[in-house]
């Protein structure tokens, strides 16, 4: 099995109004030794195979050790924040780090990048350190949308991004949008799917907007207040029609819908994010970053500036680990399998955990019997031995899931 590794990059030009992650707003004199501080986390730290467990280290039947199949990288994911205001100079020293530690197997890099952040020297530099995929956050193609959430581009930007890629060699892109901003109405949703095709990027994410008391948006909503443009959020049975209309314009565009919030041309499901769906390992590198060996899980201190102080006096920035049960690791399983409308594979649950002799018996057995109820009611259906989701729920997901795991 390889490994994924993930970078975050904390780092914005402004914080937008929804934004729920430990991001901020820095100058850019704390680049440079934040990037420093990854390559030598990569160096001396994060994959030395510390953290895994020895289980998936051991050699297989094949004489090959998985610990050699863990060094060997081949997806890349640099996230945020806003990793495309980085130096490409200081990006490439990082994939530069990981070449000389590790074997990059035809692998898939991403960058995250603003529309705004988009020239044609940073494309082209992308391009020759070995990014091979743009996740462009795009959000809304509608300029009053855009300016009430605080994103600094404009739909003109949009265009010129994705012109600017494509010129540079670009060939696989990906588009996020999100359904429910504030002032954003069927017709402007509708508009913004429209020109979303005209661009006809590979891969596209469509998020549902998320109301918590972790963006200044998502507060002021809770609270009942007008700021940020919370009145103007439209309710949550517009946001589920517009998703339900992007399902069927997406597929009848020639779009795969292969996971609850995100769409693929053929060939072109992202690698990385299928991980974390199959739990399958990855190593995640910066503040803030998760990582996780199928065991166990772990994350770094989410301040930038203790990470890198951390990593200067050669401490490791690890301040969250946690040994993943049984129990826990089953119902990860339906967790994040679920999410993916091809399902999962319940024969195979049931062999790995219900006769394991490691305590989840009975939880699958409990899981099992909810699994009938909710198939009965129509949220799930299982065809073929394969657990999935009914494509008319998808939009409550979070309460059938919740249902099948309570």
């Amino acid at each position: 099995m390889t490994l994924g590794v993930y970078i975050q990059v904390p780092f914005c030009q402004t914080k937008c109004t929804y934004c729920n992650f430990h991001t901020g707003v820095v100058s850019r004199e704390r680049h440079k030794p934040y990037a420093d501080a990854i390559c030598r986390e990569i160096t001396d730290l994060a994959l030395e195979g510390r953290g895994f467990d020895p289980a998936i280290t051991s050699t297989s039947e094949s004489g090959v050790s998985a610990r050699d199949d863990l060094r060997t990288v081949d997806t890349v994911y640099f996230g945020g924040g806003t990793p495309s205001l980085l130096d490409p100079f200081a990006l490439g020293s990082i994939l530069d780090a990981l070449r000389k530690r590790h074997k990059l197997a035809a692998p898939e890099i991403t960058l995250e990048a603003d529309p705004e952040t988009i020239t044609p020297e940073k494309s082209a530099a992308w391009l020759s350190v070995g990014f091979n995929r743009i996740s462009l956050g795009a959000q809304s193609f509608n300029d009053r949308e855009l300016q009430a959430t605080g994103r600094m581009h404009r739909r003109v930007d949009i265009y010129s991004a994705v012109k600017t890629l494509r010129t540079a060699g670009f060939a696989n892109i990906s588009i996020d949008l999100i359904a429910g901003l504030p002032h954003q109405t069927r017709e402007s949703w509708e508009q913004s799917l429209s020109e979303l095709f005209e661009l006809r990027p590979e891969h596209i994410s469509i998020y549902m907007l998320e109301i918590d008391e972790g963006s200044n948006l998502g507060k002021e909503s809770l609270a009942g207040g007008a700021r940020y443009s919370a009145a103007a959020i439209p309710p949550d049975d517009a946001q589920a029609e517009f998703y339900e209309s992007a399902c069927a314009r997406l597929a009848a565009v020639g779009y795969d819908h292969y996971e609850i919030s995100n769409w693929a041309l053929p060939n072109c499901r992202s690698r990385h994010n299928l991980k974390y769906w199959n739990r399958e390992p990855y190593v995640g590198l910066g503040a803030g970053a998760h990582s996780f060996d199928r065991k166990t899980r772990w994350a770094n201190v989410h301040d930038p500036a203790k990470y890198v102080a951390a990593i200067e006096q050669g401490r490791s920035p690890r301040e969250q680990i946690e040994q993943v049960t049984p129990e826990q690791a089953l119902e990860e399983e339906f967790f994040l399998g679920l999410r993916q409308l091809e399902g999962i594979d319940l024969p195979r649950i049931e062999r790995t955990y219900r006769a394991a002799g490691n305590g989840t018996s009975a939880r699958y057995a409990a899981i099992r019997n909810a699994i009938e109820s909710l198939c009965a009611q129509g949220l799930l259906k299982l065809e073929a031995n394969r657990l999935s989701l009914t494509p008319g729920h998808l939009t409550v997901s979070s309460s059938i899931l919740a249902e099948l795991l309570t």
